[in-house]
């Protein structure tokens, strides 16, 4: 039997011809997610509830092989948003090859003061992720094509937060927050095991802190960073590197894993 042909570094991360939706793709994290995608050779989808947003973002990326760039409305809490969101997306590409599961309706209270309602409110991000990533495999099988999952966690879906890096600056970690990604990691490797047979990879990427330093209080970053091995925050382009891994035929052999990106938080 001949040997397989060993693809180079530069065909193993090109992504030119493959589709991406991008999930609250106008955010902080989102844009470098979106523009990662694209200096790959991606078509990008971008959504927000906001679809003029998400077109006047996705008018400002690359396009070095010149694919076309979109937006979309989507609402990743409301079912029907959802479902209307992913078909447009579906058909302004004919497909879609790489989902990135990033939109997230934040719950700021913590365990202090969130109610109940709240508190179950914020896990019904999960419930979208699972929507939307079951929507691309539900695809993927149709169209007999490959696809790849990357759920959105963090590093607080893994260890709890220090309560002394909070106290006397703002309200602690929230507590929703932390119970929704970890079940966005656990539910990770549920979706894996049962879509591998359909040549569907679903991994996590984890970051750690990775503030949008304009709108953190004052003194947070300079106490966080106490608490971190490399002693700074992230910057969103550090988190393009194990995307593009991810999303690309470079992982081909990876599913079911959590990436985390953290300067070394969780390593203590």
């Amino acid at each position: 039997m001949p040997e397989a042909h060993e693809p180079t570094i530069k065909e193993l991360f090109d992504l030119t011809g493959r589709a991406a939706l991008v999930t609250g793709g106008t955010g902080w994290l989102g844009t470098s997610f979106s523009r990662a995608l694209a200096e790959a050779g991606a078509t990008v989808i971008i959504s927000s509830r906001d679809p003029s947003r998400a077109q006047k973002t996705a008018s400002t990326l690359p396009s070095p092989g010149g694919a076309e760039h979109f937006g979309v409305e989507l609402d990743h809490m409301d079912e029907e948003s959802l479902k209307g969101g992913f078909l447009k997306a579906e058909a302004l590409t004919g497909k879609i090859d790489i989902l990135v599961n990033n939109g997230l309706e934040a719950v700021g209270k913590d365990l202090t003061n969130i109610s109940m309602d709240e508190f179950a409110r914020h896990q019904r991000n999960n419930a979208a992720y699972f929507v939307l990533a079951r929507l691309v495999r539900d695809s993927a099988v149709r169209n007999q094509s490959p696809a790849s999952v990357i759920n959105i966690g963090s590093m607080y879906g893994q260890v709890a937060s220090y309560p002394d890096a909070y106290e006397g600056i703002c309200a602690a970690s929230p507590v929703a927050y932390h119970s929704l990604k970890g079940g966005t990691i656990h539910m990770t490797r549920h979706l894996a095991v049962y879509w591998a047979k359909d040549h569907v990879r679903v991994n996590c990427l984890s970051p750690g802190p990775f503030p949008n330093t304009s709108k953190v209080p004052d003194g947070l970053c300079e106490r966080l960073d106490t608490k971190l091995p490399m002693q700074r925050m992230g910057l969103p382009y550090e988190l393009k590197g194990a995307l593009l891994l991810l999303a690309s035929d470079a992982g081909s052999y990876i599913t079911g894993q959590n990436i985390t990106v953290d300067g070394g938080w969780t390593a203590w």
